[in-house]
């Protein structure tokens, strides 16, 4: 049976039509987010040079992109991510420490903002030495300081930890005669690599929590006059409507957390070894040796 034209040109087109919405009913299932009641696309704020901020953001871009979520991982220095927190233009960032170092912060901003608690409570500058070294504490440092031959290594002029070491553990501490050498976290870990690599006594400047202390074999000085102050926690910080946008991801934040030992070895992954600023495959690695760990950020 022949049809007649008009009529093959109207199938045809209805047909084309369904095919049409087929395509666009796969197109947006396949873009949905999760199905969970929580937005889809996040953005997260990372300190610049944070490690344990970078890692702790990396680590859940990459558990959220599983279950759907499109993340964005936004670099800035902290002024203005709490800035942007504050205006809703970050959704979170997961690298706040308190009570002190970003205090300041919180004082100006933290009414626009929402603390989903803390993470991980023992962060915390530090000077560390070999852990083999022939002292424990500060205290003992000034009269070994030929051990590690009169010197301790620092990271950049104008770091915090710098300037806690210059005004408080120095002089505090009677280390006027030891060489303190400022110049970058990067050469600071390579004197320490070199050492460790030499069986040689090295001090340095550290803190708590770093990759370091998964690499190297470390101690750290005990500070019995407090000049390094006390140890802070780290906090996830969102913008005000967050709980709203991301009632399921609130949750999952609010009960994070990770120990001091296993956010070392995620650090360890991604910064001694893995290309810079290409770290999924790392944290991919990392994921799937720590499943069970990994799965549980999810649950409850």
């Amino acid at each position: 049976m022949k049809f007649p034209r008009t009529l093959l040109t109207a199938f045809s087109a209805a047909a084309m039509l369904a095919l049409s919405g087929c395509a666009g009913g796969a197109s947006t299932e396949a873009s949905a987010g999760p199905d969970n009641g929580d937005k889809k696309d996040l953005t997260i704020a990372v300190f610049n040079g944070w490690d344990e901020g970078i890692a702790a953001s990396e680590l859940w871009k990459a558990v959220l992109e599983e279950k759907g979520y499109n993340v964005a991982l936004e670099y800035a220095a902290p002024a203005p991510v709490y800035s942007g927190l504050s205006t809703g233009d970050y959704d979170v960032t997961l690298d706040t420490w308190l009570p002190v170092t970003h205090k300041s912060y919180i004082e100006k901003y933290g009414s626009d903002m929402e603390d989903l608690g803390a993470w991980n409570d023992e962060a915390k500058l530090t000077i560390a030495v070999n852990k083999d070294a022939p002292v424990d504490s500060l205290e003992e440092l000034a009269a070994n300081s030929g051990a590690f031959g009169g010197r301790l290594v620092g990271i950049e002029p104008g770091a915090g930890l710098t300037e806690a070491t210059t005004n408080k553990v120095i002089p505090e501490y009677g280390l006027e005669d030891m060489d303190y050498l400022t110049s970058s976290t990067p050469a600071m870990l390579s004197e320490l690599k070199a050492a460790t690599a030499a069986g040689e006594n090295i001090a340095v400047t550290l803190w708590r929590p770093h990759w370091a202390y998964d690499a190297f074999p470390l101690k750290d000085l005990k500070d019995p006059k407090g000049a390094l102050g006390a140890a802070e926690s780290i906090h996830s910080f969102a913008s005000k409507s967050f709980t709203q946008d991301f009632p399921t991801l609130a949750g999952w934040l609010q009960n994070f957390a990770m120990d001091p030992e296993k956010l070392f070895s995620l650090e360890n992954a991604m910064f001694n070894g893995a290309k810079a600023d290409d770290y999924g495959p790392a944290v991919t690695q990392w994921i799937s040796e720590n499943r069970d760990y990994v799965d549980g950020l999810t649950q409850g």
